[in-house]
């Protein structure tokens, strides 16, 4: 990976942008660095500036081969989306072709601030998600942190992102990426909306009450498809076909039926799977070692799957900061540590 000069002009996005909904405003400003490190606030750390990552020889441009990636934005997990930023541009042939689209769920300069400060070359834009529009809509689940709104927010990827954003890749903050992410972009989704690693071993039961399958009506919902479970942490989605074949409402009626009847436990999952499972195109396992992060309830440790493996995945309760910090990590846990930009709260300047 080849590191280049500091340009002079660091593009990124006035605070003005993120008061504007779904409408991000691009500015420029001089690239002058600083050696004096903002004071954290308690909510958002601070992290240690990453190095520029280069594009490869073989490389087009941003404008003629771009790479889009969309990831939540948020101050619980910030810790862990700087991480896979990092892995994603530190693995890519192509850094700078990548764009990052952020969900987040308000207004928060500091957040905003970390990202530009932590990542000065990072070709990204933030859009603001309503809450609003998942207000009345969402069920309570087993686990509180499925039950956040912007945890939804990849529903209404379509509708937030710009129009000329044909293919998006959606990431949970919570992942490693040790491979090219050209790789998956590169994806033939074969006409379908979705693509992502389906696992027909699971019990795709489980993830329905008995409500649902007692329903002659509900359980039909599968007629025709062979349905498998797929995570929704790592996606390759077609955003024209998503838009034109009105995902949004179809998965947002199984949340309508949800509030009604109970048909599932699990957050955001449950209604992609009705909507989807079965007629999606699947991707190697490798793209998405899921389930690090322990079952929703306790988090216990777990190992890695055998076979190859593209990107890693802290799905589940356990959190590989929160236990690196605990001093009781799980093994695979030190697979993440090398790519924390975490700096300790304490310091104000930097060395």
């Amino acid at each position: 990976m080849a590191f280049g000069k500091q340009p002079s002009l660091l593009p990124f996005f006035g605070l003005l942008s993120f008061l504007l909904l779904f409408h991000p405003i691009a500015t420029t400003t001089t690239g002058i660095r600083l050696n004096v490190v903002r004071k954290p606030t308690p909510e958002v750390p601070i992290f240690r500036e990453a190095p520029a990552f280069r594009n490869g020889e073989s490389c087009g441009s941003i404008e003629t081969d771009p790479i889009h990636v969309s990831m939540t934005l948020d101050a619980n997990y910030l810790r862990g989306t700087m991480a896979a930023i990092l892995s994603i541009l530190q693995h890519s042939t192509c850094p700078e072709n990548i764009s990052f689209h952020f969900l987040c769920a308000r207004f928060e300069p500091e957040l905003f601030s970390s990202l530009r400060s932590t990542f000065p070359y990072l070709n990204f834009k933030v859009y603001r998600f309503d809450s609003n529009r998942v207000r009345g809509k969402i069920s309570k689940s087993i686990r509180q942190a499925l039950d956040q709104p912007l945890n939804y927010a990849r529903i209404y990827l379509s509708d937030i992102i710009p129009v000329d954003v044909n293919r998006i890749i959606y990431l949970d903050s919570d992942i490693v990426m040790v491979d090219d992410i050209a790789k998956l972009w590169k994806v033939d989704l074969e006409g379908k909306v979705v693509a992502a690693p389906e696992y027909c071993h699971a019990n795709f039961t489980k993830y329905f009450t008995d409500t649902f399958w007692s329903d002659s009506g509900f359980a039909g919902t599968f007629k025709g498809r062979k349905p498998c479970y797929f995570n929704t942490g790592v996606m390759v989605v077609d955003v024209e076909k998503w838009r034109g074949g009105g995902y949004t409402q179809k998965v947002e009626d199984w949340m309508g039926v949800q509030k009604q009847k109970r048909i599932y436990h699990l957050g955001s999952l449950p209604p992609f799977l009705l909507v989807l499972a079965g007629n999606i195109k699947a991707v190697d396992h490798r793209w998405n070692q899921h389930g690090l992060g322990g079952d929703n309830l306790e988090g216990k440790c777990r190992s890695l799957h055998p076979g190859p493996i593209s990107l890693l995945h802290w799905s589940g309760k356990g959190k590989p900061w929160l236990r690196l910090d605990s001093r009781k990590p799980c093994n695979v846990d030190h697979l993440w540590a090398p790519y924390d930009l975490y700096r300790s709260s304490s310091l104000s300047l930097e060395e």
